[in-house]
């Protein structure tokens, strides 16, 4: 008695990027998300309200704003597009979205390139607010360009929605995805240079900093307070921030998976 076996008939996925795999992706997210708007208010005003506040907690002592004001620029969208990200992508995995995405012909690095390119329009909109109401309305006085504080800001944003990819894949619910935020984003605050500079600091702690990217966010930010023209210090702080992103963003496709077999 001869026995067949039914060839498996779904698609398989490919490792190759692919710009309109890549793109239907970023428009489903930016649909779905255009249906929540308390996380688009979120992602687009919270960086603009603190800001706003810090300027006033500081109003009878403007240079203090001006000194730290600019790292916190790039700051605060890092860590809200963290936060907006982990938990977005973690209600993907766990609503089952994934997981048939996954069974489609769509590669992961589709699938994380399209996330990173829907958030990364928000993360545009965000900075340029947020840039554009710190230097214009609230008086932050920059000595370079406000189109390089710009370019950190976007970039650090970049950087929050990589993290918060890589990191939605090692949690469970939403509340273990906001509790990397003190592992992730808590110790590279610390020791990024807003406190006191980094060259102050343990020696342990200081080798520690000159491997955490925030680091070079905050060094990029001086940079532009300090000095009118681009530094080459500036583009390697800008390069390594990019880099960094790209990075965790490799290691979010390679973390990305099924749950069942």
């Amino acid at each position: 008695m001869t026995t067949t076996t039914t060839p498996n008939l779904a698609p398989a996925p490919t490792n190759a990027l692919s710009l309109s795999r890549t793109t239907a992706t970023a428009a489903r997210v930016l649909r779905q998300l255009r249906h929540d708007p308390r996380t688009i208010a979120m992602m687009i005003l919270i960086p603009c309200v603190m800001l706003f506040l810090l300027r006033y907690v500081f109003d009878g002592s403007p240079r203090t704003f001006d000194s730290i004001g600019a790292s916190l620029l790039g700051i605060f969208p890092l860590i809200t597009m963290f936060l907006v990200t982990s938990i977005a992508t973690l209600r993907e995995r766990t609503s089952g979205t994934l997981e048939r995405l996954l069974a489609m012909p769509l590669g992961k690095g589709d699938l994380i390139a399209g996330y990173a390119l829907a958030f990364g329009v928000l993360a545009i909109i965000q900075s340029a607010l947020a840039t554009g109401l710190a230097v214009w309305f609230l008086s932050l006085d920059v000595i370079g360009s406000p189109w390089l504080l710009l370019l950190v800001a976007l970039l650090d944003a970049l950087l929050g929605t990589a993290l918060g990819l890589f990191v939605s894949a090692f949690a469970a619910s939403e509340f273990q995805a906001v509790q990397f935020m003190p592992a992730v984003i808590f110790p590279q605050l610390l020791l990024c240079g807003l406190f006191t500079p980094r060259d102050n600091m343990h020696p342990v702690l200081e080798t520690i900093s000159d491997v955490l990217p925030m680091s070079y966010a905050v060094d990029g930010m001086n940079e532009v307070l300090r000095h009118t023209d681009m530094t080459a210090t500036f583009v390697r702080d800008a390069l390594i921030v990019a880099g960094c992103a790209l990075l965790v963003l490799g290691l979010g496709a390679a973390t990305l998976r099924r749950r069942t077999p």
